[in-house]
């Protein structure tokens, strides 16, 4: 079997970030992925600004607290004040800017206004409570690098040098199908031997989540035709196939075949837990540009788990993002595990209150409440067994589902 590790390098090595990119708005580019570097042409702040209310001064005017100054202007935040006489005061607002002549801000909660003059109590230092001009950002200046995942913060960012529209890499165009007989929809009657489909929630959400452009192609019939027949479908206009089911090699397993007679497949038995089976290839779409296929497992926790480990960072990857890799944390064990498996386990996990982990107590693969109950997973080398106190490595998913 194949480590994950192996696997993952293998997927990213075949991963071919798109060439092609589109302008949008800086307001709806929350997700998206910069296509071209976010370089400043002006300096952050433009001017020297206060950070404080209060009263603008020359700190040399003020050697003793207690010293009364008369009070020449008032500077509100967009407005310009004139120079400031030697021994007077300005009273001033955050974000105002600060007058020629001036060089220290004393908080309004250290001063006591009085008729026109105000009282310092107070010894300012030169530079006290002002924000230079282009302490956060220097005109010329990257800003956001090609590659970026854009944040809410960094929208921010990119606004507070003026950019209106960015240039970001498009979307991918992703086709799920599943497949299996007993599959049904909710709001349907179960009929006997049945299952809801809960892994088409799971994963169209996730692929949401990547910002992907997602074609659902429903339920596929167990049989080699209609599998084919949706394939072949599925290859046209789209980057990605994702399908889940129908992986392994019993004789109501179609994947293989199917993948096989209509391009190329990688069955990969990877050495982690759950999620064993992933089939990993192209398929045709009559064109130089083949359509990447990843066939992810049926079991519903194993569905999520292979999609996080592997088809996360191969999407990523195909956005233009460099660093695909997970947060990590190294966290303190509150439960005992006696022995463990010879695979590499991730395991669902929570914080406790006391900021160690909790184990969920049933780790089986069809086990989807895991999944809500935990809010990351353990990755647990093979073989190691874990006890109270020990130190693990945890995933957060607040790092893995955005």
């Amino acid at each position: 079997m194949l480590t994950m590790a192996q696997a993952l390098d293998a997927l990213l090595a075949a991963a071919r970030p798109l060439a092609q990119a589109e302008q949008v708005d800086t307001l709806a580019a929350n997700g998206r992925v910069l296509a071209a570097p976010v370089t400043s042409s002006l300096q952050v702040p433009p001017a020297d600004n206060t950070s404080m209310d209060g009263y603008v001064m020359r700190a040399a005017d003020v050697p003793a607290a207690g010293t009364r100054l008369p009070v020449s202007q008032r500077i509100p935040a967009g407005h310009v004040g004139s120079e400031l006489a030697p021994g007077t005061a300005a009273r001033i607002f955050t974000g105002g800017l600060i007058p020629p002549g001036a060089d220290a801000v004393v908080m309004q909660e250290q001063c006591a206004a009085d008729g026109n003059d105000v009282i310092v109590n107070h010894v300012p230092q030169s530079g006290e409570w002002i924000r230079r001009a282009g302490e956060d950002i220097e005109a010329g200046s990257v800003i956001l690098p090609t590659g970026t995942r854009l944040t809410p913060q960094a929208l921010g960012l990119a606004a507070s040098v003026g950019q209106a529209r960015l240039d970001v890499v498009r979307r991918v165009r992703v086709a799920v199908f599943f497949t299996g007989d007993e599959l049904a929809m909710p709001g349907e009657p179960l009929k006997p031997g049945a299952i809801y489909n809960s892994n088409r929630f799971t994963l169209r959400g996730l692929l949401e989540n990547l910002g992907c452009e997602v074609s659902d192609l429903g339920i596929v019939p167990d049989t080699l035709a209609a599998t084919r027949e949706t394939l072949r479908k599925a290859a046209q206009g789209h980057d990605l196939i994702i399908t889940s089911g129908g992986v392994s090699v019993g004789e109501e397993d179609h994947i293989k075949p199917a993948v096989e007679a209509e391009g190329r497949l990688d069955m990969w038995q990877i050495a982690i837990k759950p999620g064993k089976p992933l089939a990993f290839g192209q398929v045709n779409n009559g064109s130089s540009d083949a359509a990447f296929f990843l066939g992810l497992p049926g079991n519903p926790v194993s569905s999520f788990v292979t999609f996080l480990l592997f088809v996360r960072p191969f999407i990523l990857r195909l956005q233009g993002v460099a660093d695909v890799s997970p947060r990590r944390l190294p966290l303190r064990a509150d439960f005992e595990l006696k022995k463990g498996d010879r695979r590499n386990e991730f395991l669902r996990a929570r914080i406790n209150a006391n900021g160690g982990l909790d184990l969920f107590p049933n780790q089986s693969s069809g086990v989807l409440t895991s999944t809500v109950w935990g809010d990351g997973l353990i990755d647990n080398p093979p073989d190691r067994a874990i006890a109270h106190g020990d130190t693990v490595q945890f995933i957060p998913f607040d790092g893995l589902l955005a």
